[in-house]
């Protein structure tokens, strides 16, 4: 069952290419704009940080269209035939391949459009799982509750900054470490259990408080 769910949310997305062209289009775009810009002279922190803003407004246009087409005879469908705590595990999963995927296409373009800053790549691939974990996690739910809200992008946008926050702090101070070259040995594991935890609590939320918001 929860196999099948997840091959539905990929052949729908690319069935419907515009998303997919869309998000594409924004993130070689962007990479493109900046570096002419910048024209290849990005310090370290600077680099970090237009990485992280990249990869957020990319995340939350993935993220926020999960469920708002999940409304009419679409939801009702999905609710009589799929159990609540499947369906969100599904588009978590769904969410998290597709933004880990476009984070990897984010740092492909980085290095070949501007350079490539990150001297430890296993911690900076590490934390790009964990963010993406994490974000699909906070903005699948959001997205949950903005469709139920017969809300918008706007509404999803707005409800999930305050959440992401704390999630994107401790992103930047591990990827900055990464960044910075620092071996493990010297790496802040504190950090590292701060953004596990922070993801067991996003995950164990989603999985706990979606099938109340699912019979509504």
């Amino acid at each position: 069952m929860l196999l099948s769910l997840i091959k539905k949310e990929f052949v729908l997305e690319f069935r419907q290419k515009s998303t997919l062209g869309g998000v594409l289009v924004y993130l070689a775009g962007t990479i493109f704009v900046s570096a002419l810009c910048f024209k290849g002279h990005l310090d370290k922190p600077t680099w970090n940080a237009l990485f992280w803003v990249i990869t957020l407004f990319t995340s939350v246009t993935i993220s926020g269209k999960s469920f708002l087409k999940e409304t009419g005879g679409q939801g009702l469908f999905n609710y009589l035939h799929y159990p609540a705590r499947q369906f969100i595990v599904a588009k978590i999963l769904y969410n998290m391949v597709f933004m880990l995927i476009l984070s990897f296409l984010t740092f492909f373009f980085y290095a070949l459009f501007i350079k490539n800053e990150v001297e430890n790549i296993s911690l900076f691939l590490l934390v790009l799982l964990l963010a993406s974990t994490g974000l699909a996690g906070v903005l699948s739910l959001m997205s949950a509750i903005a469709a139920k809200a017969n809300g918008n992008f706007a509404m999803m946008s707005i409800l999930s900054f305050p959440v992401v926050m704390p999630l994107i702090l401790v992103v930047i101070r591990l990827s900055k470490q990464a960044v910075d070259g620092l071996e493990w040995a010297g790496v802040g594991f504190d950090f590292i259990s701060i953004l596990v935890a922070l993801n067991v609590l996003t995950l164990a939320l989603s999985f706990l408080l979606f099938p109340y918001l699912w019979r509504d």
